[in-house]
């Protein structure tokens, strides 16, 4: 959180459940700050009320572990055509 610059990433993937802060932590700070950056969220917690919560804080996606790499790559890409970039 203390390292984030505006407009230095394009998209940032987390996970709930981090050392520390919680993703959803994060996703939370970011929002609070003004940032836009669409925010890719996964997890293996299977407490219902957290996509519930990723999606209330502004997450542009939530993933459950495992992850497919395709579903991952296509949230991944349409979060860059959001931003105007194309990988």
């Amino acid at each position: 959180m203390a390292e984030y610059v505006a407009g230095s990433f394009d998209c940032l993937i987390t996970d709930v459940r981090m050392p520390g802060h919680s993703g959803l932590d994060l996703l939370q700070h970011l929002r609070s700050i003004g940032s836009a950056i669409p925010v890719i969220v996964i997890t293996a917690d299977t407490n219902p009320a957290t996509p519930s919560h990723a999606m209330r804080y502004g997450a542009y996606a939530y993933l459950t572990k495992p992850i497919e790499t395709e579903a991952l790559l296509r949230h991944l890409q349409s979060a860059m055509r959001l931003t105007g970039r194309f990988i």
